[in-house]
């Protein structure tokens, strides 16, 4: 089981660039990082977890900028959107910005992927939440078209356009993995769309049934990896078993010297496994 780093990046916390060195350095695999482009004054969705919505939601850098970032200080560590909200990214756009970051990273880019659960911020998008998830799967299919095409086209229900050139093309073959992330009511997109499954946070005694049913409904072997494990060794010797290919530890969004103190942390649980 590999292990990664999964956390919000935002203008209060730890840099980029010095969180993919200390990252890197204790031989972490992966950084995924969140976005929400901004949160609405009168939000009227309740957060998920319930309770405040905690204030990094409110001050998360761009995933792409921040990815790029750590890019330029690291040589092995994947790069991840954990996750990028397709409902809320223009398409031709967002192939441009995954694509970008293959490139300067030497195909070292995870698209993380998501629907998203904030309504009036992907309102102020544009974006209709009642039909978000069939947005979310033929922005998917777009960009797979921009990313393996010369000339690339699609006609959709939401995304239409003629013939394109739009390059860079990605660094990796046939391009960057797609890790889908959601609940069993994403299984139909991670089979149909997606290179992985990122489960966020299920426990090892509700994850293996799930595993089950989503290698059952896709027909092949789905690699997973989970968001927010927590560093306890009892627990992460459960996803083990699990045929888990990647176990994300959460980090705090905190200052710098802090965020090292919680990387040590990690380092020592993950040495466990390795």
């Amino acid at each position: 089981m590999k292990f990664g780093v999964s956390t919000f990046l935002t203008d209060q916390g730890i840099a980029p660039a010095a969180l993919g060195r200390a990252a890197e350095e204790r031989g972490f695999d992966s950084l995924f990082i969140a976005e929400h482009t901004h949160i609405p004054v009168d939000r009227r969705t309740p957060y998920p977890r319930g309770g405040e919505l905690p204030e990094m939601y409110y001050r998360t850098l761009d995933p792409f900028v921040a990815l790029a970032s750590v890019a330029s200080v690291t040589e092995r560590l994947l790069l991840g959107t954990g996750i990028a909200l397709v409902a809320q990214r223009d398409p031709l756009v967002t192939a441009k910005e995954v694509a970008s970051l293959d490139l300067v990273s030497g195909g070292r880019a995870v698209f993380g992927v998501g629907v998203g659960w904030n309504k009036e911020e992907m309102a102020n998008h544009g974006t209709d939440p009642r039909t978000r998830g069939r947005l979310v799967d033929e922005r998917l299919r777009a960009i797979r078209e921009l990313w393996t095409r010369e000339k690339a086209e699609f006609h959709g229900e939401f995304v239409d356009f003629d013939p394109v050139y739009s390059w860079p093309k990605p660094v990796r073959r046939p391009h960057p993995p797609i890790y889908v992330g959601g609940g069993e009511g994403a299984f139909h997109r991670v089979a149909a769309l997606g290179d992985a499954w990122l489960a966020n946070s299920v426990s090892p005694a509700e994850l293996g049934p799930q595993i089950e049913r989503l290698r059952s409904l896709a027909d092949r072997d789905v690699p997973v990896t989970v968001y927010a494990v927590p560093p306890d060794p009892e627990v992460v010797e459960r996803y083990a078993p699990l045929g888990v290919e990647r176990a994300l530890f959460y980090l705090p969004t905190v200052p710098e010297a802090e965020t090292l103190a919680h990387l040590d942390r990690f380092a020592e649980v993950a040495g466990r496994f390795r």
